[in-house]
This record gives C-alpha cells, structure tokens and sequence, in this order.
C-alpha cells in the first residue's frame, strides 16, 4: 500500500476517531463486537443471570449452595474453553479460518442465551448447563476476536484501538442492561405482567426476556464484523502445506509452545496476566452472586453493574491515553493497586452503598486494564502467529477464570461464606503485579518485530506499518 493511500484511509475518520482508534471501518467494525458481546458479559455474566440462578433456578436453596453451584458451572466453561483455545488458534491460523471459527461459537452463544427463557423456578440443572454452553460459546469466539487486532491495527494503533472497544463494549452492554433493568423493575410499562397475583411464569417472564434480548444483541451488532474485517491470510505455514489442516494445526501448535522462548517477554507477561486476571475475572464473575448471598437489594445491584458501564466509557478511553504518558505497564500497574482496594472494601461490605461504592471503583479500572494487557501481549508477539499465540492467550485468560471461582466455591464449603476468597483474591494481584514489572516491553517487543522481518510471508500489515511504528 503507498504510502498516500494509507494518509487517505487514515484521514477518512477524521481527527477524533483517530485520536479514539476507530479512524478506519475496520477498527470501527472490529471494536463493534465488543459492544455485541458485552450485552452477554453484562447481562448473563454480571448482573441478572446470577441473580435469577440463585433466586429462581436455585429456589430454595441455601444461598451458599446456589453460590458454589454457580462457582463450579463457572469453572467447568472456563475448563473446556481452555483446553480447546490452542488448538483451535493453531487451526484458525493454518486454515485463515478466525472469521469462520467465531461466528460458530457465537452461534452456541446465541443458542444457550436464547435457550435461558425456557429456565423456571427450580431448574438448577438446565440453568447450569446453558450458563456452561454460553460461556464457552463466548470465550471461545473472544480467541479469534483478540486474534484479529494485530493484523487490522499497527504498533502505533493498537493501545487506542483496543481500548476503543472495551468503551463501546460498555456502552452497548450499559444499554442494554438500562433497558433489561426498566422492564425487570417495571414490566407494566412495557406490556408485561405485573402487580399481585401473577404464575410462576408470568412473574419470571421480564427477566427471562431479558435473556432473549441479549442474544438478539449480540446477533444484530456482530454483523459488522463479519462484513468489515478482513480475514488474515495463512501466514508462515509453507512447511505444514499438503497436510491436513488438524494434524498441520497440532504441528503448529508443538512449534508454538518451543517458541515461547523465542518471546521470553510475552511468555513473563503471559504468566503475570494469568494470575492478575485470576483475581479480575473472580471480581468480574462472583460480585453479584457474592452480593446475593450478603442479601444486598437485587435491583441495586443490577443498577450498579449497570453504573459500572457508563462510569467504563470514559475509563477505558482514558487508560489508553494514560498509557502514552505512563507506558502501557504502569498503567495496569496503577489498575492492580485499585482492584487490591476493591478487595479490602468487599471483605467489609454489608450496605447497599458498599456495593455501589464497589460498583464505581471496577468501572474506573476494569475495561482500561483488561484492555491494555490485550494490546501489551499482542505487541510482544509475532503477527504471523498471532492465533496461536492469543490461543496461549486465552487458555491463560480462561485458567484466570478457573482459579478464582474455584477458590470461592471451596472458601465457600469450608467456612459457610465467600467472604474469605475475597482478601484471597489480593494474593492475585500482588503476585502478578510483581512478574509484570519484571516484563522488558520494549526488549519483547523488539523481538517480535525480528521476528515478523523473518518470515518468510509477513502479513500486510507488517508492509504497511510506518517504518517508526
């Protein structure tokens, strides 16, 4: 691409987009999944689903049983997303089959999410496994949506560009959410049963809607995706040509793991991110059903997740300008010593307000420090291997929701309460603040750019970055 080709793609957003990271339609098109899924993330993850598992589907139950139920499902789609990421990030790269990949897993997202209105009082068995199916079907799409950044976006870009999509993610799970909420909260003004009186399944309807809802959204805004972004060409894979594409895919995937070492930064930033997620990805998944068990007002905590949202917007887009003046690590640093707070204040909390406290502080850190990682890990990889390598990325972003939720459900067995997993997700942070300051960003990535000038078929991006990119 000539160089005044590429002034004119980049001037066709104008100065602000730029400035945001969404100045070309495929930026634009590629964060837009991030608001699709987040309706998934806010919804069914955060905010209703949990609290109708533990109110309806768990009727009856102990609230610390409906708690380590929750906990276990959480587990066991976090388990299988991890185990399958590798090797389907290995595929996705010999086959040029990102695209195709993530629209098969959204379909699962779309049929467990579509399939929760069908759950009723009791059905604790039904709501876990669809709770299951609709978090692999989400994170296993997240592997070939993270995969795609580094081949749309150049050095320069892709801090702005990925926090640009966790701010519309929360604008379009926020959305949602606000609108989930006003007919869960007053389902008379929207046509919906209502007052004293009401069957089982008239009085659950609001909420089940709401799960139906979610999969429209996500279905409707991934569109853009698919019609926008470009499809990475194979990249790097002449020696696996003739094979078939799995057993090419496995081969790929063992030469993968032996060049691990070729990126000792990216390898130390990998281990960091999986125990600090760890303890991001607890708070993120265990807030609202650890508020429920502490009998904390459920339309409160609705609202405050969705004040998470809108608090977010700014947040993220703000982390990533942070990023230009402190440097991409110490901003994620400055985010793990925010969360180790949030931690001190949910071992406290009993008040409505103590949640809402909480509820603020995660949405100032979490999209700005989630996102910043993304783009730190793709910055220290080769864009040649970049499914392969964001497969390693997710099996260690999927493992950080295994350690957490797991820990919660054995504190929970224990001692009767969730209270302690909370001071014990500091120990996440601590741990993983200290091996991320030991990551030499520019020595890594400095690497990874050798080692894109090597292969022997860069992908166009690699042409096309600025020569100071």
């Amino acid at each position: 691409m000539s160089e005044d080709h590429r002034a004119t793609r980049e001037g066709d957003g104008g100065g602000l987009l730029r400035r945001l990271g969404l100045n070309r339609p495929e930026l634009r098109a590629w964060a837009m999944y991030d608001w699709a899924n987040s309706a998934m993330v806010c919804t069914i993850i955060t905010a209703v689903f949990p609290i109708y598992y533990s109110e309806v589907a768990c009727a009856g139950m102990d609230p610390k049983t409906a708690s380590g139920r929750y906990a276990m499902a959480t587990t066991l789609g976090m388990v299988i997303v991890a185990v399958m990421s590798p090797i389907l990030g290995a595929y996705a790269d010999q086959t040029a089959s990102k695209k195709r990949l993530l629209g098969r897993f959204l379909a699962l997202g779309l049929f467990a999410t579509a399939s929760m209105f069908f759950i009723h009082t009791g059905d604790w068995i039904l709501a876990s496994i669809l709770f299951i199916l609709a978090n692999i079907g989400a994170n296993a799409s997240f592997v070939f949506y993270d995969a795609l950044l580094p081949h749309i976006a150049r050095d320069d870009e892709i801090d702005r560009v990925s926090t640009a999509g966790y701010a519309l993610g929360y604008v379009g799970g926020g959305l949602l959410l606000a609108l989930n909420l006003a007919w869960i909260r007053f389902p008379g003004w929207f046509g919906l049963p209502s007052g004293p009186g009401l069957t089982e399944a008239q009085a659950t309807l609001p909420a089940r809607l709401a799960f139906v809802s979610v999969a429209i959204w996500w279905l409707v805004f991934s569109i853009p995706l698919f019609r926008r972004v470009p499809e990475p060409p194979v990249s790097g894979g002449e020696r696996w040509a003739g094979l078939h594409p799995v057993r090419a895919s496995f081969g790929r995937l063992a030469e993968t793991g032996r060049h691990l070492r070729r990126c000792r930064q990216g390898f130390l930033m990998l281990l960091a991110f999986l125990i600090y997620n760890d303890g991001i990805g607890t708070i993120i998944r265990m807030a609202t059903i650890y508020g429920t068990e502490l009998k904390i007002n459920s339309t409160v905590m609705i609202a405050s997740i969705l004040l998470v949202q809108f608090v977010g917007i700014p947040c993220s887009f703000l982390f990533g300008s942070l990023a230009g003046t402190l440097g991409v690590k110490r901003s994620i640093l400055l985010g793990l010593v925010v969360y180790t707070g949030i931690c001190v204040i949910g071992y406290n909390m009993s008040t409505n307000r103590d949640f809402l406290i909480l509820a603020v502080l995660v949405g100032v850190v979490q999209g700005g420090t989630q996102a910043l990682s993304r783009s730190l890990f793709a910055s220290l990889i080769p864009r040649s291997k970049s499914g392969e390598f964001f497969g390693f990325f997710a099996v260690v972003e999927k493992f950080a929701g295994i350690f957490g939720p797991a820990m919660f459900a054995i504190i929970n067995m224990a001692s009767g309460s969730s209270r302690g997993a909370i001071l014990g997700v500091i120990g996440f942070f601590l741990v993983g603040g200290f091996l991320l300051l030991m990551v030499d960003v520019e020595e890594g990535q400095r690497l990874a750019k050798e080692w894109d000038l090597n292969d022997a078929a860069p992908t166009p991006l690699a042409a096309t970055a600025s020569p100071g990119a």
